[in-house]
Order: structure tokens, then sequence, then C-alpha cells
């Protein structure tokens, strides 16, 4: 059981508003880079945090199994 690109983008994009999430994945390792100024004075931590609390319902489920992820401000971005 598996979780899609777009699914799991949904699930971050609903958590962080007005974030931009790039998604990809092969159903089993998933890269995912969230730009938003949620994460304006957070550490790198805090904003691993944040997008992992927004697929945690993925994770405990079974259906998202390694997401490795970037977090940025959009002046970081930029």
């Amino acid at each position: 059981m598996s979780i899609s690109n777009e699914a799991v983008e949904k699930l971050i994009n609903d958590a962080i508003s007005g974030a931009k999430v790039t998604v990809s994945g092969d159903g089993y390792k998933y890269e995912t880079t969230v730009v938003s100024t949620a994460f304006t004075d957070l550490s790198k931590v805090k904003r691993h945090q944040l997008v992992y609390a927004a697929v945690n319902s993925a994770i405990t489920s079974g259906e998202l199994h390694a997401l490795t992820i970037t977090a940025l401000t959009p002046e970081e971005a930029a």
C-alpha cells in the first residue's frame, strides 16, 4: 500500500497554507521541497516537524515509508 505524489502534496498543502510544494517518489521513497513563509525564523528541525505533522496520518497508516524534506522560506528558495 502506497500513497501518490499528489496525495502527499495535498496533505502538506492542506496543513501549511500558501506553501509551494513539489513531491517526487516511487511509491516507497519520496522527496519533497516545501517553500513557505511559515518557516520564517524556524530552525531546520522545527520546519521538518511541521511537514511531518502534515503527513503523519500517511506515515502511521503505512502508506508513506520514507520522506526526504527540503523546507525553505521564499527568500531562501529565490
